[in-house]
């Protein structure tokens, strides 16, 4: 079962725990997709940072259109 993170809080514990999180956002048919997995390095009430598990890379991610979930 998957946990999203919504607040603060959520994020904080994440980072702290360096928890592996994904990165969802709707396409053009409403299809939630998933754009990235990794560690969150940092947050804001506006954007998350997450650094790519696979690739080392690192995207921002805007909290109002992305989804981000953990899985428990």
């Amino acid at each position: 079962m998957n946990h999203t993170l919504t607040a603060d809080m959520d994020f904080f514990a994440a980072a702290l725990s360096q928890r592996i999180i994904s990165a969802w956002q709707e396409d053009e048919a409403g299809v939630y997709c998933e754009l990235s997995r990794g560690i969150i390095e940092k947050y804001s009430p506006d954007y998350v940072r997450i650094r790519n598990i696979e690739t080392g890379k690192k995207s921002h991610y805007a909290r109002d259109i992305t989804m981000f979930s953990a899985a428990n």
